[in-house]
């Protein structure tokens, strides 16, 4: 690898460690869905992200190895129980590669902007360039298919607008201003967001063996039906319709595919993702109801992904990030 005397920076090993560590993960779920999938299409889609995958771990490998850095954990076939019915169909196996693909390409843009070493710009900016192609390639099949809800149509506007009044903003007493572009945006996927998690929520709640894993879980679909009610109530309102809920995408299975440290580890994974988005809605939204919805949310999340920490770390399942030295320790 190319400038070996340049030492990596933080932002490069965090980079790296979190890569590793999410992509060890979706290998896991890539495989068990790959190993259960019927439709062609859909399985030769999974085994082109399935091959990314592995040479990037294979290349995260030696990385860490040329920079004498201990190779974390990660997740590993004993993560999975490929003898274990399917716990979904086919339509979700699709939904986890499109929703995998917009995960990927926040964590990508995020790290990229943050590099100075030239070949860590080169594997980030290839690994962002691999998710937007599989964002667009599971989102054309997802089309084809008829299982993809497109965002709410407006007419074109016909001309340029100023904001004349700071009455824009409100939302709680004078709700005669309709939601703009952006606003309709961050709660169209925000929806959508929620009913994967949902689906995903229904099916391992089942298969959990562990009570406090399993109430977590049940929590967690309390906290996204209740955004999915609210935003579509919302949207109800402003005569753009709700997202019509999709078909369940969940068998009767209650044999767990997935080790109890894998699925929590994801949810640890989803809710940081979750906090990112609902932060950027915020800064996205003027009116001053969504301000303070997405404002509440953010706080219930949080709360929720500290029950999630404490249940991980008593449970010895949180592999600790790379940190900066005790300087206080060392100097006593």
């Amino acid at each position: 690898m190319a400038e070996n005397h340049i030492r990596l920076t933080s932002a490069e090993i965090g980079g790296l460690w979190s890569t590793y560590m999410n992509s060890t993960m979706s290998r896991c779920l890539l495989i068990y869905f790959l190993h259960h999938i019927k439709d062609q299409e859909m399985k030769d889609m999974l085994q082109n992200t399935l091959d990314s995958t592995n040479l990037q771990i294979k290349k995260l490998t030696a990385i860490f190895s040329q920079e004498n850095l201990p190779i974390p954990d990660g997740f590993t076939d004993k993560d999975i129980d490929l003898t274990a019915p399917p716990l979904f169909y086919d339509p979700f196996a699709l939904s986890f590669l499109y929703n995998l693909a917009r995960m990927d390409m926040i964590f990508y843009s995020f790290t990229v902007v943050n590099l100075s070493r030239t070949d860590m710009i080169s594997f980030f900016t290839d690994s962002l360039r691999q998710a937007s192609k599989l964002y667009g390639d599971s989102t054309t099949l997802l089309l084809s298919k008829g299982l993809y809800d497109r965002p709410p149509n407006i007419p074109y506007p016909t001309e340029v607008n100023y904001i004349e009044t700071t009455s824009y903003i409100n939302g709680f007493i004078h709700k005669d201003r309709p939601l703009n572009v952006s606003e309709v945006t961050e709660i169209f996927f925000n929806i959508e967001r929620n009913y994967f998690s949902i689906l995903l929520c229904s099916g391992l709640s089942q298969v959990v063996k562990d009570k406090e894993i399993k109430n977590y879980i049940k929590k967690g679909k309390d906290i996204s039906l209740k955004q999915i009610n609210y935003f579509n109530d919302l949207l109800k309102d402003e005569d753009l319709l709700g997202i019509v809920s999709v078909n369940m995408e969940v068998t009767d299975s209650q044999i767990s595919p997935f080790s109890e440290k894998l699925i929590m580890n994801l949810f640890n994974s989803l809710n940081a993702v979750d906090i990112t988005l609902i932060g950027h809605a915020l800064s996205s939204s003027l009116r001053t109801d969504l301000s303070v919805q997405y404002s509440k949310l953010i706080g219930e999340i949080l709360l929720y992904l500290k029950k999630g920490f404490q249940l991980m770390v008593e449970r010895k399942w949180l592999e600790e990030p790379p940190a900066a030295p005790n300087r206080k320790e060392l100097e006593k």
